[in-house]
């Protein structure tokens, strides 16, 4: 498989989630958001997580004006799959790939910690490898993590299975977190090919750092 993770000026996450593809056997190649096409025959672009133009205005608003993004919303149109990871969930949902918005923690407060996770739906590429209700140990790092979005789009969410992953206890019962609407941690769009989540699936990818539930997330992209 080969992916493109793309690299903003603030972003943080490119070398761990290219180290994260390349452990599973990938090749990943770093994308700089001043190009303005995709490096050919790729699997998967990944927007990573970070700062990107440090947070200015609000978190992945400029980021999505950048270049690049144009050749990820033709790619992600044509059906290619992407992922965005914290910032790039932000900077997803900023450029009108994801419903919703990412707004300030409830607590005011940058959370960074492990969470355990409970997985929603798993009819979607990205956690195909997942069980439904299976609960998932995860690290969370974000200011701007808090999920909304409104009741009626809410609803068609549910409805479609566009719900992925909600922050839960270890039981798989949803908790509150930062103040996302039903717990939210993770969506994706209509079609099932752009996934979004605050939570890191590349910093979960061996024991010995805490969890590696991670490659269950990340692997299921083989498929």
């Amino acid at each position: 498989m080969k992916v493109a993770v793309l690299r903003f000026p603030g972003t943080n996450c490119e070398f761990d989630t290219r180290y994260a593809f390349e452990k599973l056997g990938h090749t990943a190649e770093l994308v700089w958001h001043e190009d303005t096409t995709l490096p050919e025959n790729i699997d998967l672009v990944v927007v990573p997580g970070g700062f990107s133009y440090g947070d200015y205005l609000r978190s992945g608003s400029i980021a999505r004006f950048s270049p690049i993004m144009q050749a990820v919303k033709a790619y992600a149109q044509e059906g290619g799959k992407v992922l965005g990871i914290c910032n790039g969930f932000q900077i997803l949902t900023e450029a009108g790939l994801l419903p919703g918005a990412l707004k300030r923690n409830n607590n005011l407060h940058f959370i960074s910690k492990y969470q355990t996770l409970c997985v929603i739906n798993n009819d979607n590429t990205f956690l195909n490898q997942c069980k439904k209700g299976e609960v998932l140990n995860i690290p969370i790092a974000h200011a701007d993590g808090n999920y909304y979005i409104d009741e009626a789009e809410l609803k068609e969410l549910e409805e479609n299975g566009q719900v992925l992953l909600r922050y839960s206890d270890a039981q798989g019962n949803p908790v509150v977190v930062n103040g996302s609407v039903t717990s939210i941690a993770g969506v994706c769009n209509k079609t099932k090919n752009v996934f979004g989540l605050m939570p890191h699936p590349e910093r979960a990818l061996e024991a010995i750092l805490g969890s590696e539930d991670g490659i269950k997330m990340l692997k299921g992209f083989e498929s």
